[in-house]
């Protein structure tokens, strides 16, 4: 009885060494110099990003009570959201692949560009990114009100959720179209190509649920302005189309000849 006992003890005690050893393998490359200098690339540009886009949000409605029926504070919203993401790409995509999305992250995860393990890293370096810049907006504009995006009355979450599925469709394609290093001297202009269809995209929807496509963006506002009515919508439609738009480019509009996708960590630097 006891030698039973002990055999198992010992099968136990081995397998628990070699599981942790296993574990251990699969998170070393999340905390390499590198993988610490991405996360924070990633919470800095987010940061500004997010601090743009809800800042100008802001100022429009401190100089305009009536801005949210202005379409003159839509267009200066777009530019804002247009001018400060193709500046967080450019400033990051060297170091982390300059995702300032977790839509684009998943995508990228999905897609085996970058490991699980370092995407929710980099899910955390972007959520605290944007509670930092709605933090500092909201203390230092004399605790002006963060607003946090919202949907009519007439439209439900479901109509919200496939609105941002659709133009978190077209901005993840355009980030894997804009940043494919095969395509040259043109890698240049991605990061404009980027901002100028979130600029585009927050025309065409500002009204209806303020153009988000960024569940970071969505999430630190509606956590700092104390309101998360329909944050679902926000998370659920950019995540499933910024997928299907990585996988749509990834597999069938131009695959790669090379496979690269079992290249773990990060692939990322340099890419997108």
């Amino acid at each position: 009885m006891n030698r039973v006992f002990s055999n198992n003890f010992e099968w136990k005690s081995h397998y628990t060494s070699i599981s942790m050893a296993s574990i251990r393998s699969r998170l070393e490359h999340c905390f390499t110099a590198d993988a610490l200098r991405a996360y924070l690339a990633e919470f800095i540009s987010t940061m500004f990003f997010v601090f743009a886009a809800v800042g100008s949000s802001m100022s429009s409605r401190k100089m305009s009570p009536e801005a949210g029926s202005d379409p003159s504070s839509l267009v200066g919203i777009a530019v804002a959201n247009a001018f400060a993401l193709t500046v967080a790409v450019y400033i990051s995509i060297g170091v982390s692949g300059g995702h300032v999305n977790p839509a684009v992250t998943f995508a990228r995860a999905v897609g085996r560009h970058i490991s699980l393990s370092m995407a929710l890293f980099y899910w955390i370096s972007q959520l605290l990114g944007s509670v930092m810049a709605c933090v500092l907006l909201k203390v230092f504009t004399v605790k002006q009100h963060v607003p946090a995006l919202g949907i009519p009355q007439e439209m439900t979450g479901f109509d919200a959720a496939i609105l941002e599925g659709v133009m978190t469709f077209a901005l993840v394609y355009t980030v894997y179209a804009a940043a494919d290093v095969r395509k040259g001297a043109l890698c240049a202009m991605g990061p404009l190509a980027i901002g100028m269809i979130a600029g585009g995209n927050v025309l065409a929807s500002g009204a209806f649920t303020g153009g988000s496509m960024n569940p970071a963006y969505s999430f630190g506002s509606a956590l700092i302005g104390g309101n998360f009515g329909n944050q679902a919508a926000y998370w659920v439609g950019p995540l499933i189309g910024g997928t299907i738009a990585g996988v749509l480019y990834d597999k069938v509009v131009f695959p790669s000849e090379s496979d690269d996708s079992t290249r773990p960590g990060l692939s990322e630097v340099g890419v997108v």
